[in-house]
């Protein structure tokens, strides 16, 4: 059986607090980290060099990330004293949304005009940030406006970061 498939039988049989600590925040924090994270890379390396260059760049940092926060997850609880989990699950999860979560808003980039690439990758990253605080909203019980905000603000700081770096 896959890791994708023992995840999906897990989650039936778990009850809402199991669910939460071992699938939702470990994707939860995936999706964050992958949309945010990847922001600054992607949009400097658009700026300065192009489509072609933030494509690639958006892909390896979605990639890197990936990995980076799989095998964080992976490494920083046994899930024994926490109840958070099999450790290898929460890592796949962890790190599979953190690629989508980067990869999306690297995927406009695709399109050889920069201009039309940034105009779709804006639209991608608000989606995302609508998903992120949907989430938040069903499986945290934060409010909407508040989850949005937030969310919102962190990914403005880090597209920030990358528009000044990419217009220095």
């Amino acid at each position: 059986m896959t890791t994708l498939a023992l995840s999906i039988a897990h989650w039936r049989r778990s009850d809402e607090r199991q669910r939460l600590l071992q699938v939702v925040q470990p994707g939860l924090i995936g999706l964050i980290d992958g949309t945010i994270s990847t922001l600054a890379p992607i949009f400097a390396a658009a700026y300065v060099s192009g489509s072609r260059a933030a494509l690639l760049v958006g892909l390896a940092a979605a990639l890197g990330a990936a990995i980076s926060m799989g095998l964080s997850e992976a490494l920083s609880d046994d899930g024994e004293i926490t109840g958070r989990g099999d450790a290898i699950q929460r890592g796949v999860i962890t790190g599979g949304a953190t690629f989508v979560g980067g990869a999306f808003h690297a995927l406009p980039f695709l399109i050889s005009d920069v201009g039309t690439a940034l105009a779709i990758a804006y639209v991608v990253v608000a989606i995302e940030l609508l998903a992120i605080a949907w989430v938040r909203k069903r499986y945290l019980d934060v409010s909407m406006r508040l989850s949005l905000v937030q969310v919102t603000l962190g990914g403005a700081i880090v597209a920030a970061v990358g528009f000044a770096i990419g217009h220095a």
